[in-house]
């Protein structure tokens, strides 16, 4: 969830203004990819991990979040300032970093009976597919259509955030979501996030030159992590019981 002050930046400088970066959406589209690859290296690396030895892996996957965060924002000042040298090796580590976070969902889905390594393929087809539909959407979009979507999915990604940490903080407390509610969270996660896939096609390219396509990519990753995880999370949550 770590792109909501990077979305709600996006949006500010978008207010207004034409299209600034009329190509670094296709710029940026070889650092999503590559930044997906690492992701998934990231995510084998920390299943073998957890496999073998489960402590270790516990034990530094709290350190691998905090990393993860702090990356994030160092990563995106350096990009916005054009010093693109450090930040590419910096959003390679933080690609990495999101797989090995990611593993425990992910190994958790291959373990669920009528999710498997297959609904793991599924959720990361549906992401190219939203990509491939979002993409002419987004990018056609009248400046009220697409200002009135993004004020809609901000506001929509703030309050599932709010929610998350909500879940976070009573799962300390032995307090777990029914699994109907579950559904409901994970539903309207990938309904969000499939909106800001449409969103990044209209407010990125009003937002970013054509030269800042490192955190331009950054915001399209973090947008298709984001709908993968609750894509995931929704196959789970339908194929487990209460």
């Amino acid at each position: 969830m770590s792109n909501t002050s990077n979305f709600r930046k996006a949006i500010r400088d978008a207010q207004g203004q034409s299209l600034v970066g009329p190509n670094v959406i296709a710029n940026a589209l070889p650092y999503v990819g590559g930044g997906l690859i690492l992701t998934a290296a990231g995510t084998l690396g920390g299943m073998s991990v957890l496999a073998n030895q489960p402590a270790l892996f516990m034990q530094t996957l709290l350190v691998a979040v905090i990393a993860e965060l702090a990356l994030f924002f160092v990563a995106r000042s350096v990009a916005m300032k054009g010093n693109n040298a450090v930040a590419l090796p910096l959003l390679s580590t933080y690609s990495l970093l999101s797989g090995y976070t990611l593993s425990g969902l992910v190994n958790l889905a291959t373990q669920t009976p009528g999710v498997g390594i297959e609904g793991v393929g599924v959720a990361a087809l549906a992401c190219g597919v939203t990509f491939i539909a979002a993409r002419p959407i987004g990018s056609n979009l009248s400046e009220e259509d697409g200002f009135a979507l993004t004020k809609t999915v901000q506001l929509g990604i703030l309050a599932l955030v709010v929610v998350i940490i909500g879940q976070f903080a009573l799962s300390f407390f032995g307090v777990y979501a029914l699994n109907t509610i579950e559904i409901a969270i994970s539903a309207i996660g990938v309904l969000l996030f499939v909106g800001a896939a449409v969103v990044d096609f209209f407010v990125l390219p009003r937002t970013y030159t054509d030269e800042q396509a490192i955190p331009a990519a950054l915001s399209m990753y973090l947008t298709y992590v984001n709908l993968f995880v609750f894509i995931l999370r929704l196959l789970i949550a339908t194929n487990s019981r209460d």
